[in-house]
């Protein structure tokens, strides 16, 4: 593709603007410039370097300012036949990038066209070619604005003209991100544009007005009073790119350019995906809720929410007590399942515990000394009744993770009636996707003091970014000692709200559950169509369990491909078994998610059907 393009390396002359200190990207560059970073194994600057060089483009200015003589000896140790020229940013601490850029156009010949390059990007280099490509005099490379992208942005008209560019200070609390495109800034600007209008304008501003601003704002005057037009080229959705402003963007750098740590990050993160473009197979959550009406609900709201303290647990506890149809003193709201589990670690410290073998992880590691019955993918209950004997405590996650599998919810109430002086905790953070009822109904009908229902809202419900779960208990010993360990202000405000409009959306959230069934049943039915897909389990979960007939081997190989190539990311689950088979956990998701998924997985079947070892 990058051949394909036969540049005259006289046609353009680079720039790079790398003079700035990178305060927003301290602590990192206290010692070392942020070009100096390394992505992979290359610097930043390497990266830009070699993306200009693909295309034999060798007439680069790099104008510096902050650590100049530390990236001078790394260009002169990696580009050693490279003539690269310099203009130096003696007030690189007290300017911003027009006085950088303006100083590079007031020392250089414009001769000829340049690319300006910002130094805080990396860069496919086949990005490049849209701008060598173009047929424009003066064109901007721009990208559909997305989440998590920041700084300038503008909006473009349908002949691809920049209509407007607006800064983030004017990007207010009601701004429509919508329809508006980020700047790579990457630019391309003629000759003329540069010795004119551009230029003119440009010093003019940086030395009487404001040098502390940046470029894009004389663009934007150019384009305001129509005396330039400026174009635009879009890169494709695959074609990747990143801004590097902070810590932050450097570990999402690391991800889109160093594939062989994609999957290391995401396993270490245990969350904020939203910063990674990829299909989460691997965490759970309803597809299907909430609804749009509640999320326009919850954006309406957001401003009051954030600047407003949330309500005492009493309250909170009020509210979801509504939702549940149970009584307000056995419920507390928790600020996720998970904050419950260190503190049922220490109140059950002394008992002898019983635990489902797999399950979910967090159960072994607060109960290491708890003995296990077997989910096979299904559940012995005599082996329950049997090892129950000798345990003072039994634990049920129901339906169980990762197998789906799934025990009749009047048989786990007969045997907490049957064994009062045993405390049963119950997982139910699932159930409302399977074929049988919860317990609490049957709890407030005729309660047990010895049961501990624990549940997920964030993955009934769909809303694990703002962290909600229960416990329910008619153990009032144990909702004091519970209430005791958490703090006045349990959960933010955002949840409360949350918990206050859902009363208005049961039939909606009953619908959600519907059709997650719907979509499990059919997306089973198209997994056991896969390449080397032995069995895919009946599953009581929004989640499907798959063993695979290929040898442990190749499962590295699979989950990491999925990743590079697809963007898909999965979960393995082979260690959770004893049988040293091959099992992955999918969530389901919907239909389209779905389709996206089968085909990928095809693919990389195929990509490696050579060497697969059959088991």
């Amino acid at each position: 593709m990058i051949q394909s393009i036969k540049a005259d390396k006289s046609q353009f002359k680079v720039i790079i603007l790398a003079a700035g200190y990178g305060r927003r990207m301290r602590p990192l560059t206290y010692q070392t410039h942020k070009t100096l970073l390394q992505i992979g194994e290359k610097t930043v600057l390497q990266r830009i370097i070699d993306g200009i060089l693909e295309y034999h483009l060798t007439d680069i200015t790099i104008v510096t300012g902050y650590r100049v003589a530390e990236i001078k000896q790394h260009l002169e140790q990696n580009y050693p036949h490279l003539a690269i020229n310099y203009v130096h940013n003696e007030r690189y601490g007290e300017t911003n990038n027009i006085y950088s850029l303006s100083l590079a156009l007031q020392n250089l010949c414009i001769d000829k066209d340049i690319i300006l390059i910002e130094c805080d990007l990396i860069f496919e280099p086949a990005i490049l070619e849209h701008l060598l490509k173009s047929s424009y005099k003066n064109v901007a490379l721009v990208d559909r604005y997305r989440s998590g992208m920041d700084g300038t942005v503008v909006t473009i008209s349908k002949r691809k003209i920049i209509t407007n560019v607006i800064p983030p200070h004017l990007q207010d609390v009601n701004f429509d991100f919508s329809d508006k495109y980020k700047t790579l800034n990457i630019y391309r600007f003629s000759q003329e544009f540069c010795n004119r209008s551009f230029g003119k304008m440009l010093q003019f501003y940086a030395q009487n007005i404001d040098d502390n601003c940046y470029y894009e704002m004389i663009v934007g005057l150019i384009i305001y009073l129509q005396k330039e037009e400026i174009y635009v080229e879009i890169v494709g959705e695959s074609e990747k790119w990143a801004e590097i402003d902070d810590p932050n963007d450097l570990r999402i750098a690391h991800f889109i350019f160093d594939k062989s740590k994609q999957k290391t990050i995401l396993d270490s993160s245990y969350g904020g995906y939203w910063n990674y473009n990829i299909l989460d197979y691997c965490f759970i959550r309803n597809m299907y809720f909430p609804t749009s009406s509640v999320l326009s609900e919850m954006k309406n709201n957001l401003v009051s929410l954030v600047q407003n303290y949330g309500s005492t647990q009493t309250i909170l506890d009020h509210k979801l007590a509504n939702y549940l149809y149970c009584q307000q003193e056995k419920v507390t709201v928790l600020n996720g399942v998970s904050q419950v589990y260190p503190i049922v670690e220490q109140y059950l410290a002394e008992f002898r515990g019983l635990l489902p073998s797999p399950t979910f992880g967090e159960y072994s590691r607060i109960f290491p000394k708890a003995i296990t019955y077997s989910d096979r993918v299904g559940i012995n209950t005599r082996e329950i009744l049997e090892k129950a004997q000798n345990c003072d405590f039994i634990v049920f996650v129901n339906p169980n993770n990762p197998t789906g599998s799934l025990l009749e919810t009047k048989w786990i109430y007969n045997f907490a009636a049957t064994y009062p002086d045993k405390i049963v905790i119950l997982d139910e953070s699932f159930i409302h996707f399977s074929d049988q009822e919860s317990i609490l109904p049957l709890l407030e009908n005729a309660p047990l003091s010895n049961v501990i229902l624990l549940v997920s809202l964030s993955k009934i419900l769909g809303v694990p970014g703002i962290r909600l779960g229960y416990a329910y208990s008619a153990n009032q010993a144990f909702n004091a000692y519970l209430h005791s360990h958490i703090p006045i202000w349990n959960i933010n405000s955002l949840a409360e709200y949350f918990l206050e409009i859902i009363l208005k959306h049961r039939e909606a959230i009953k619908t959600s559950f519907q059709k997650t069934k719907e979509d499990r049943e059919q997306f089973a039915k198209e997994l056991k169509s896969l390449p080397g897909v032995k069995q895919v389990y009946p599953s009581g979960g929004n989640f499907l369990l798959l063993c695979l007939d290929y040898d442990l081997s190749f499962k590295d190989n699979l989950t990491k491909k999925l990743l590079s190539s697809h963007g898909i990311y999965v979960k393995d689950v082979s260690s959770r078994f004893s049988s040293k088979k091959f099992y992955l956990r999918l969530a389901v998701r919907n239909i389209a998610d779905n389709e996206i998924f089968l085909k990928a997985f095809r693919e990389v079947v195929a990509s490696f059907k050579e060497n697969i070892s059959i088991l």
